[in-house]
This record gives C-alpha cells, structure tokens and sequence, in this order.
C-alpha cells in the first residue's frame, strides 16, 4: 500500500483507506479496528498514538463556493502521545497537537493545542492534562 509504518505498530482489522500512499505511522502506535482513513489527503502520526476503534479522520472535502464543488485535500497531522477515543471523527487541514485527548464521539472542526483533552460536537476544551508522557501506546487484540 505504499504506506510508512514505524516499528511496533499495529494496524487491526477491517480498517478502510481511500488510496494507496498518503499514510505515515510512527513507532509503537495503534490504529484499532473499524477505522476509516481517507489518505488522499495525507495523515501524517507521531508516536505513541493510540487510535481507538471506528475513528474516521477525513482529509478531503468540497469547496461549496466553486462552480464544480471541487475536492479540497487538507492534510492531517497527529503528533506524539495523542489519543483518540471511539468514533471520534476528525476533519480535513486538522492538527492535534503532542499529549492531546479526543473523547469518544467528538467531531474536531479545529485544531487541538498539546495536552489539551477535548470531548463534543463539535469538540471543545474540557481540560489539560500533565504534559509528560513516559509510555509505549503498543496495543495487541486478543482476538483479530
């Protein structure tokens, strides 16, 4: 596929892409079951991320103000030691910022500053959480 994948990384079953290419993983990261990543745009993640199952991060859209609805790809960026919880959803040109925390089901229509935890529709700050990170976000299913 063309893709990158540092060491200890896991992709889980049943996940979707939209393209060849466009996917760079950093080391010791997982992406869990049911995700969909839209790679014609670009996502670019760090280390240590951990995303959880049924995420969906969109990295195209359409620009409603152009006569042909055109695509627009708009790169995702994930830096080190983000998590992402269930069915979170992540839109196109967003940057997530090292230690922040998606909560379940939150749509992120902005960029999220480091170690900032966010939850809701659309996602807003709830909290920050401690800035040092010291772990590994390896994850293997028991079952695939």
């Amino acid at each position: 596929m063309q893709f990158e994948i540092g060491a200890g990384s896991t992709i889980n079953l049943s996940c979707k892409f939209d393209r060849t290419k466009g996917l760079t993983i950093g080391q010791n990261c997982v992406i869990n079951a049911h995700c969909r990543m839209d790679t014609r745009g670009d996502i670019i993640i760090g280390d240590n991320v951990s995303i959880s199952e049924e995420v969906i991060i969109l990295t195209v859209d359409h620009d409603m103000n152009t006569t042909n609805f055109g695509p627009r790809p708009r790169s995702v960026i994930i830096e080190d030691y983000v998590f992402i919880g269930t069915r979170a959803m992540i839109l196109p040109g967003i940057k997530i910022e090292r230690g922040a925390i998606i909560a379940a089901g939150a749509i992120v229509t902005k960029d999220v500053k480091a170690a900032d935890v966010v939850a809701g529709i659309p996602a807003k700050k709830i909290t920050t959480r401690p800035d040092s990170y010291n772990y590994t976000a390896q994850y293997r299913r028991l079952f695939k």
